[in-house]
């Protein structure tokens, strides 16, 4: 394993193989790291695949090292930059674009995909399914709780 990485480091990588929990990315000189699914984005996203395809080049930091077990864990999401960063440019009263990650009712709404790392909350609604393209408005946005609240138009 080599002793130049180090956690929180940025390297480029190539994908080499694409399973439901996550993705493994070789990271250079033979060392392959894995990309857990829950790392991929804040979005919630079902598989992998909705991202990544095999061969693909991507930048991804390096979560932790676990020398003894000559494992790498790496994360993605980081790369699409804070919350805070995300929210800028979007104000209250606007319109905008969206994918809906997660239709459950009894989770009070549905989550919509504003970009690769920021999501809002709509009211449940009948007739809604993952992946399915929907205009919001926005309703509310609370930074110091990092949540926007949305009205599917």
């Amino acid at each position: 394993m080599n002793d130049n990485l180090k956690p929180g480091q940025i390297v480029k990588g190539i994908v080499k193989n694409i399973r439901n929990y996550g993705v493994f990315v070789e990271i250079g000189a033979g060392v392959t790291g894995l990309l857990h699914i829950e790392d991929i984005s804040v979005s919630r996203i079902k598989s992998p695949e909705e991202r990544f395809y095999s061969g693909q080049k991507i930048n991804v930091m390096i979560k932790s090292i676990n020398k003894e077990k000559k494992q790498i864990v790496l994360s993605y999401k980081e790369l699409y930059g804070t919350w805070e960063e995300n929210v800028q440019g979007i104000s209250e009263k606007m319109v905008l674009d969206g994918i809906v990650k997660e239709a459950d009712k009894y989770k009070n709404g549905l989550f919509i995909e504003l970009k690769p790392n920021l999501v809002g909350m709509a009211e449940y609604q009948e007739g809604y399914e993952y992946g399915q393209a929907v205009k919001v408005y926005v309703k509310r946005i609370i930074n110091d709780k990092k949540k926007i609240k949305l009205v599917i138009v």
